[in-house]
Formats: structure tokens, sequence, C-alpha cells
């Protein structure tokens, strides 16, 4: 079915049925909630910091136009001011003194005109800003950043994927005693608060000598009850059939589990490849509390450097947050065929 056909069909076979009507308001609604938010963040970055303080807000980033003026250094803004005989004028303003400003012809900036404020209305145009994305970029690490952000995520998420299939292996395809307790106890763990457990793990981190590494960050949650839960309940579903099978050929357990075992579970993987992504790529706290060296900062770190005691620079904050979304969605995009028919075949047997 093509988008068009999909659009356009309906329940009814010439007309709307109210069904289709409800589903319509349905999808355009949660379209609005879902993805409202990130274009509003997208046109906020292309804003200058004045434009982002604006009341009411605008969707779009406008910015007052401005203009040379002889005899003056910087730019003059431009105002359409309504003089007192009830013309219009475009005026160029030099200062504001109150509630008095005063303006100069840009073409005989010699004759300085007082006008109310009142009597004035901003020429604004629509501009991009686009040295939001300039200026971090040369003037912070941000690079550096990227870097050590990729590194994190790339192999903290090829670790969590190893370590939790091989946990899921054995807790779904042998049976031994102390199984099922041993799988309820790594459920269990998910009612820990991490914060319970932040100083014993910085700690271990600190005797192990990997404090401001990123090791340090990457090891600590190589392990997730989460993936190991969604890995073993899809595992279940793959018939014992095929390991006796293979273990009558000859083929080693590494062998069954590398072969057959991940092959067959592509979607479980990744679907937890996803999770694993966002929650490294996205992780401010623990890298915040293990590294303190700037050169080891990953972006989330790197961020919170835009942030002053007493002024924080969100152009820059936004630009850079629209930066850090982009590998998220790219590996959404390339994967997402996989969530479907990875969360649906879970838990069946």
């Amino acid at each position: 079915m093509t988008i068009g056909e999909f659009i356009n069909g309906r329940r009814g076979k010439r007309s709307f049925h109210v069904t289709d009507l409800l589903s319509y308001f349905y999808l355009t609604v949660g379209t609005l909630l879902m993805f409202g938010p990130v274009v509003w963040l997208v046109m906020s970055s292309f804003k200058t910091q004045a434009a982002l303080v604006e009341f009411p807000p605008q969707f779009l980033p406008y910015v007052q136009q401005t203009v040379e003026v002889e005899g003056y250094d910087d730019p003059l803004p431009i105002y359409n001011v309504t003089l007192d005989d009830g013309t219009i004028r475009t005026l160029a303003q030099v200062r504001r003194v109150g509630i008095e400003a005063q303006m100069v012809d840009p073409q005989n900036p010699e004759e300085i005109i007082k006008v109310n404020i009142k009597q004035r209305e901003e020429i604004r145009q629509i501009r991009l800003a686009w040295e939001n994305y300039v200026d971090p970029l040369e003037r912070f690490n941000f690079l550096t950043y990227l870097k050590n952000s990729v590194i994190v995520t790339v192999v903290a998420t090829l670790i969590t994927l190893l370590i939790n299939s091989m946990a899921a292996f054995a807790l779904s395809k042998y049976n031994f005693k102390g199984r099922d307790t041993i799988f309820v106890i790594i459920i269990a763990t998910l009612m820990i608060p991490i914060s319970v457990i932040l100083v014993p793990v910085f700690l271990v981190i600190t005797s192990v000598g990997w404090n401001n590494s990123l090791w340090g960050v990457i090891i600590p949650g190589a392990a997730t009850p989460t993936g190991v839960f969604l890995l073993r309940q899809y595992m279940l579903t793959i018939p014992d059939e095929l390991l006796d099978s293979a273990r009558t050929d000859g083929a080693s357990e590494w062998r069954i589990y590398w072969q057959i075992i991940l092959p067959l579970a592509k979607p479980a993987l990744a679907v937890l490849a996803i999770f694993s992504v966002m929650w490294r790529w996205n992780d401010f706290l623990w890298p915040l509390i293990v590294l303190s060296r700037n050169e080891l900062f990953t972006l989330q770190v790197g961020l919170n450097s835009f942030q002053g005691e007493l002024n924080i620079q969100w152009h820059y904050v936004l630009a850079m947050t629209v930066l850090t979304l982009l590998p998220i969605t790219i590996v959404f995009s390339f994967l997402q065929r996989f969530i479907t028919t990875g969360i649906a075949t879970t838990g069946m047997k």
C-alpha cells in the first residue's frame, strides 16, 4: 500500500465514515504531540539569544533588520514610525532613553527625531542564525566531545550485546539448578535506584584505576537486566531441536551460540542495540561523576560547559542538542524495522 492509498483510504465507500474522521483526528494529534516539540527545538536552535527570550515566543527565527548609517560604527535597528501627523516613516534608532526613542533617517542621519516608543514598530525578517552551530565548533572542544561519545556508545553497545546475549543464552537454553532463581535476582535489580549504587560503583572504579577513563564510563553499565530479559524471552522462542541437531553434528557450544542463536535473535538484538545507544548517548550523571578532565568529556557533559552561574547560552545549547539528536535518529532509522518484530515476539514461546 502506498502512502497516498493509506491517506485516502476510508471505511465508507464514497464518503468519510465517522471512524475515518476519528482516526485522522487521532493520528494528527498524535503526530503533533510527538514531532511538534522536536520541530520547535530545531527552529529555536536557529534563533538568536535575544529571540529566545521574547514573549510571546515566535515559532520562526525572526530578527530585527538593521541598516548601516553614516557616522555610526555599528548597524542601527530600523522601525516603522508613526509620526504625530499620521505619516509612517522608516527610521533607524540611535538610542532609547526611558519611553523616548531617538531616531534618524538613514538617508539624512544628521537630524535627530524624538518619538515615543509606542509610535514605532520593529521591521523584522526571518534569518537562520547559523553561528549557533559554527561558534561552538570553533570555541569549544565539540569534536573531542563527539569522538568520546561515539567511542563510549559504540564500545558499550557491543559489550552490552555480547554479555547480555551470552547470559540470555545460558538462562534460556541450559537447564541447571537455580536457573530461575538467578533470572529472578537479575530482574529484581531493576527495582534498585541508580542513586543507591552510585557511591559503591564509584569506589570500585576508583580502586581499579578507571577514574578519569572512558573505561570507567563503559564497563559499569555493560550488563543490563532489561537486555537479559529481552533477549532471554526472545531466545525461548528458538526451538531446542535446532541446538540438539547442531550438537549431534559435532558443533561446540560457542559455535551454536555464534552461528545459530545470534543470527536468529537479530530482531531482539537490534531492539537492545537501539536501547543501549539511547542510554549511553544520553547518559549524563555517571560520566559527570567519573570524568573530570575536559578532554575526556562526552557530549552531554560537554554541553554543561555552556551553562554558567549567571548566564546560560541557550542558543548554543539548543544547537548542540540538535546535533546530539542526529546519531540517535540515524540509528533508529536503520534499525526501526526490527523494533516491531523484536518486541512483538518477545515473551512468545
